[in-house]
């Protein structure tokens, strides 16, 4: 593994901090699924964490709640906390798992309580500032791929005991 050297206006995730940083960000992030946009914001929160690309959560009253019904999974973050996982559907399509939020958040992170994520593989399109995000690999973290983000990134095969 080679870390990546940014360049002008680029972040390198082996910047970011361990354990992570949490910060608010000014950029405009949505969540479209369905042809529906399900999430958008202006006032949301993003988490920084070496080796992986930004996680971003919405504030609750920027999303469509009524779309997400509570899935009985669950997980452990050493730092965050106990997360919840929400089944995403709209107008008949379904996607398992397709966001999370902390209901309960560690100390360090209480202002994530009850914002919610979503990973960008299980929606049809995540955008920041209208610039398409890719997923990040792997089906454990969610952290949305853009070009101001360089690896790489840990979540394909082989990148667990980075």
């Amino acid at each position: 593994m080679k870390r990546i050297d940014p360049g002008p206006r680029q972040e390198s995730v082996w910047d970011y901090p361990r354990p992570p940083g949490l910060e608010p960000t000014p950029k405009h992030f949505r969540v479209i699924f369905n042809g529906q946009t399900v999430a958008d914001t202006r006032r949301g929160l993003r988490v920084l964490e070496t080796s992986q690309p930004p996680a971003y959560y919405f504030p609750p009253e920027d999303v469509r709640r009524e779309c997400l019904t509570r899935s009985g999974y669950r997980t452990l973050c050493e730092w965050k906390g106990v997360a919840v996982y929400f089944t995403l559907q709209v107008q008949g399509k379904v996607s398992q798992n397709a966001a999370w939020s902390y209901p309960n958040p560690s100390a360090g992170f209480e202002p994530l309580h009850d914002y919610v994520a979503f990973y960008p593989s299980r929606v049809d399109a995540c955008y920041v500032d209208e610039v398409l995000v890719s997923a990040q690999e792997g089906d454990y973290y969610g952290g949305w791929i853009t070009p101001d983000v360089v690896g790489p990134f840990k979540g394909g095969p082989g990148t667990e005991g980075w």
